[in-house]
């Protein structure tokens, strides 16, 4: 079976299964509509392939399409940014319970009751979605447990400064294909914070620079929330002269100079800028 022509991150086509709208090209394979999933874990891995390599990270209540499920792992697309790729079986759930809420502090707990003195059962990245049963004094009961209101912003409730939710990671760990407080890497963290202000945003850096904002014109000064990008890295403008990025060289998410990232980066064998873009909150 020859090997599919096409972007695999944004293509629901494996050796298996091809998505419906892909029958021309399906070649043998099965075709299918897929259902829907929502993953039921605080994070699990987008991998590249069975036992592979991780591509990105989904969130406790994301939402998917499954188009195959075999020896353990759904094959399927993401429906926050289209991303393809194989989760566990074990965590996702083909009956998806439709969110109301979304986490809007870094990190948050799911509690057995509703006293924070109660054992946690979970613990909650940013971002993550759950449904709300009812409301109490401190907490919303939720499938999960008992989790603060103030931890908690309904589905449609979207902030507006990309570099403060951007900012609320500091110090994060850098993870590779991360997407969730606990790790998280470059692109990973843009997505982030453009998801939370209703910006469209795909996962990777590559997809972010052809897709994410305005190009700047070549010597424009910086603003904050102005994107730069590199072959294989991003990171967003806090300010005129500061950088914030999740990036190897600190393994974190940390700020720096804009000039001395720029000549570090030169420096190590990662090139110059390819692009400097604005982007657009409004």
């Amino acid at each position: 079976m020859s090997a599919p022509p096409f972007d695999r991150r944004r293509t629901p086509i494996n050796d298996r299964v091809a998505a419906a709208h892909l029958a021309a090209q399906a070649e043998g394979r099965t075709v299918t509509a897929g259902r829907l999933g929502q993953v039921t874990v605080p994070v699990t891995d987008l991998r590249r392939a069975p036992d592979g390599p991780r591509d990105r990270q989904l969130l406790l209540g994301a939402t998917v399409q499954i188009f195959d499920q075999y020896a353990g792992w759904c094959f399927v697309q993401a429906a926050q940014d289209g991303y393809v790729g194989y989760v566990a079986t074990t965590d996702v759930v083909g009956t998806p319970a439709e969110a109301t809420h979304w986490v809007s502090a870094p990190a948050s707990h799911a509690y057995t009751e509703a006293d924070f003195k109660s054992p946690e059962r979970m613990a909650l990245s940013f971002g993550s979605q759950i449904r709300v049963e009812a409301q109490g004094a401190r907490f919303a009961k939720t499938p999960w447990g008992y989790v603060p209101h103030a931890h908690l912003r309904p589905l449609d409730a979207r902030t507006s400064d990309p570099v403060a939710v951007a900012e609320m990671f500091l110090g994060t760990p850098y993870l590779w294909g991360g997407n969730s407080r606990w790790g998280i890497d470059c692109s990973g963290l843009i997505q982030a914070a453009c998801l939370a202000c209703g910006i469209e945003c795909p996962g990777d850096s590559d997809q972010q620079e052809a897709e994410l904002g305005a190009p700047c014109e070549p010597g424009a000064s910086y603003q904050r929330g102005d994107l730069l990008f590199w072959k294989g890295h991003v990171g967003i403008m806090a300010d005129a002269d500061r950088l914030l990025h999740a990036n190897v060289f600190h393994m974190a998410v940390a700020f720096e100079n804009i000039h001395a990232a720029i000549t570090r980066i030169a420096a190590q064998g990662d090139g110059p800028v390819t692009a400097h873009k604005r982007l657009s909150t409004g």
